[in-house]
């Protein structure tokens, strides 16, 4: 282990390269490959299994793990956050969590239909193995980076994290298309399905392997190694979150922009989360190959736009106010929602992955600079942001759950995201609810 001081380049770079270990997950696993795979096990059994004592949907099925994943990481992270800001040996907490899930996505590779509750329990824990980690690496970039180098250095990690991440979704793609081309045998589907589950080993080996350059350079932590985690430790976190509930009811304006956006948020994260299995299952493709390549085509067409969007609603707040800013792309969503029920054709899904991606970058960008601008004066920023994560979080686990229900009862997603329709003409409402001569913050 090195022993750089705060503020080194070396120290600096190898923070932010976790980034390019990590995000191999959130685009292989969560977005792309993985979707696409779990789609094409349930081709022979018309989408439909027998789990937990009832004949559910498999999109629903996923969307409710998934919701039971989020609601452990939002209950989990304030235990965490708490731990991470008290011992000194929090690099093992980030490596355990690190490892968690990077193993889980190797044993995805076993992921079948004879065996649904340990290949979803991997699925899970590759979930809560990613966000629990990221709790500890973020809580490392105030201990590395003096307060003028953290925004450019976060900025480097996403870089970072976004170039990796796409550089191995298109070697797992060229595995999926071309399979012989690297001795995967078998018929033409045979081999891609193989393909597919190395691609998850892939996932797991790239994030464990390029996290050892970030270990190697990372402290312990800080500098209380002999602390030890007692239950006021591990309570620190709830304390926090309790204290800022607290201080909302103090702030009516605070408390009105956290409303709108938890009620948007759960739609935006949700379309993120389900996007693929939507494309999957209600676009009319040609053919499996065409599939394949259509959807993640559209996954790396959504991350390209959403940079440009996020640049795009930056001028746009800049000039016009960061809530009439919002107020609008929450009614573009509206819009989409609404198209997003007539879509059949190929066409149609590669539109709407790039509108998608135009707002989505910028609606989540855009939510948390407006956050901290309506911030109170306050050196405890890291309570409110922990507020803010976990209310993202709670939004998404009743985000998902609202999906899955509607998608079980009518057999198909396009009545749940006509549905999610509802949560961003709330959200605008919301908003609307903020003053004017608040609603002008500048960008």
């Amino acid at each position: 282990m090195a022993n750089l001081q705060k503020g080194e380049k070396k120290l600096l770079n190898a923070w932010a390269f976790y980034d390019w270990a990590n995000s191999v997950y959130p685009l292989v696993i969560s977005s792309a490959i993985f979707p696409i795979f779990y789609e094409a096990i349930f081709t022979e059994r018309n989408h439909y299994i027998h789990v937990f004592g009832t004949e559910i949907k498999n999109s629903a099925l996923i969307s409710f793990v998934t919701a039971a994943a989020f609601l452990v990481v939002a209950f989990i992270s304030p235990l965490l956050s708490g731990i991470a800001d008290y011992v000194g040996n929090k690099k093992n907490f980030m490596r355990f969590f690190c490892y968690l899930g990077a193993i889980s996505c190797i044993a995805l590779y076993w992921f079948s239909l004879d065996s649904i509750y340990s290949s979803l329990l991997f699925y899970f824990l590759g979930l809560i193995g990613f966000w629990g980690s990221l709790v500890f690496y973020n809580s490392y970039l105030p201990d590395i980076a003096f307060p003028e180098q953290q925004d450019s250095i976060s900025a480097k990690g996403y870089s970072l994290g976004y170039i990796g991440s796409v550089i191995l979704l298109l070697f797992n793609l060229a595995m999926v298309m071309k399979p012989q081309l690297f001795h995967i045998t078998g018929t033409e589907g045979e081999a891609a399905m193989k393909a597919m589950r190395y691609s998850f080993v892939t996932v797991g080996i790239w994030w464990i392997v390029f996290s050892q350059y970030t270990y190697f350079y990372l402290p312990k932590g800080n500098a209380n190694s002999d602390r030890k985690v007692t239950k006021n430790v591990l309570l620190n976190g709830f304390k926090e979150l309790k204290k800022v509930g607290h201080l909302l009811k103090e702030n009516s304006i605070l408390k009105k922009y956290l409303s709108g956006f938890f009620v948007y948020s759960m739609a935006v994260q949700t379309v993120m989360l389900v996007a693929t299995y939507f494309g999957a299952q209600e676009i009319s493709w040609e053919s499996k190959s065409q599939s394949t390549i259509g959807l993640i085509v559209c996954i790396l067409l959504i991350q390209l736009v959403a940079i440009i969007g996020a640049v795009f609603t930056s001028k746009a707040s800049a000039k016009f106010g960061n809530i009439p800013t919002l107020i609008v792309v929450n009614c573009f969503w509206v819009v989409l929602c609404g198209l997003a029920y007539f879509m059949t054709l190929p066409i149609h899904f590669y539109v709407m992955a790039t509108l998608v991606g135009l707002v989505m970058g910028g609606i989540q960008a855009l939510s948390r600079s407006t956050y901290s601008k309506l911030l109170p004066e306050t050196e405890d920023t890291a309570s409110f942001f922990s507020f803010f994560d976990v209310a993202e979080k709670i939004g998404i686990v009743i985000g998902m759950c609202v999906y899955g229900i509607i998608d079980q009862i009518t057999g198909s997603p396009r009545f749940a995201i006509v549905f999610l329709g509802v949560f961003f003409i709330i959200g605008v409402v919301l908003l609307r609810r903020i003053p004017k001569e608040k609603s002008t913050l500048n960008q």
